[in-house]
């Protein structure tokens, strides 16, 4: 998390309520789910860090006060307070570049006054008018899912998972070599998120899934290999054929008898 809260107003850019416009329907967070531009995921706020920005926003203090540039620079995120009410509604916006002193010390700015240019050097903090996330009452909502997991160091945490999956004796058994794999994920993030829903979904636990993929792989066109005793070999080139099928993401269409590879499933009956 980062240390300190960049930012809090009561008004910024307009309205809370104009903020949160576009949002037509919310979707369920989960691992693997995206949002399009009229919707948003929304999860518990208990299961984020979300609360350390609500305290800091609903606590300012002397010593959270911004006296110069200096308090603002490096800042990871800046946050907007929107009150109505006994309603209060936090946006949160990662910073851009110009926040940053390693980015910005190599640039020479210039302002345009009276028909010249002339050097402008007053510190410039850039915000977008629209915002990652939201915090209102026991909830977030989720814009930018990209952004909202850099802030809440949610890839740390799937990092962990990631870690404590591997150490679990149902998976780590049903591989010859776990190294290939590893190779694999590295710090990918989406590889990351995946190894986090396979843990979710648990099917590598399922005995009778396992017997299925070994005898079904070759028919659903998987690249996986496996040895004598029935662990599948993993190489770095047959990662993404493997986490697809613990995922359970290769599926047959009845309709068209072709096979696809899904993004996520939900059952439908």
């Amino acid at each position: 998390m980062p240390e300190k809260l960049a930012l809090s107003a009561d008004q910024f850019g307009g309205s809370g309520s104009t903020c949160i416009e576009p949002i037509a329907e919310t979707i369920e967070y989960d691992i693997l789910a995206q949002n399009n531009e009229a919707s948003a995921l929304t999860l518990q706020a208990d299961e984020t860090h979300a609360h350390l920005i609500s305290r800091a926003a609903s606590e300012p203090t002397p010593a959270r006060k911004v006296r110069g540039p200096q308090d603002l620079a490096n800042s990871v995120f800046c946050v907007a307070k929107f009150v109505h009410g006994d309603k209060t509604l936090l946006a949160v916006r990662k910073t851009d570049g110009s926040w940053s002193t390693r980015k910005t010390s190599g640039f020479i700015r210039m302002i345009f006054t009276d028909e010249e240019l002339d050097l402008d050097e007053e510190p410039v903090f850039t915000i977008r008018p629209d915002f990652d996330f939201f915090v209102l009452d026991d909830r977030v909502f989720v814009r930018s899912k990209p952004r909202f997991e850099s802030v809440l160091s949610y890839k740390a945490g799937h990092e962990v998972a990631f870690a404590t999956l591997k150490e679990e004796p149902d998976f780590f058994r049903i591989f010859s070599d776990l190294g290939p794999l590893d190779e694999y994920v590295g710090t990918n993030k989406i590889h990351l998120r995946r190894a986090v829903a396979i843990q979710q979904k648990g099917h590598y636990k399922n005995a009778d899934f396992m017997r299925r993929l070994l005898a079904e792989h070759a028919s659903m066109n998987l690249a996986i290999t496996f040895d004598a005793q029935g662990r599948i070999i993993p190489t770095v080139e047959s990662g993404r054929d493997i986490f697809q099928a613990l995922l359970n993401h290769r599926l047959d269409s009845r309709l068209t008898l072709e096979m696809f590879d899904v993004p996520s499933t939900e059952r439908v009956g």
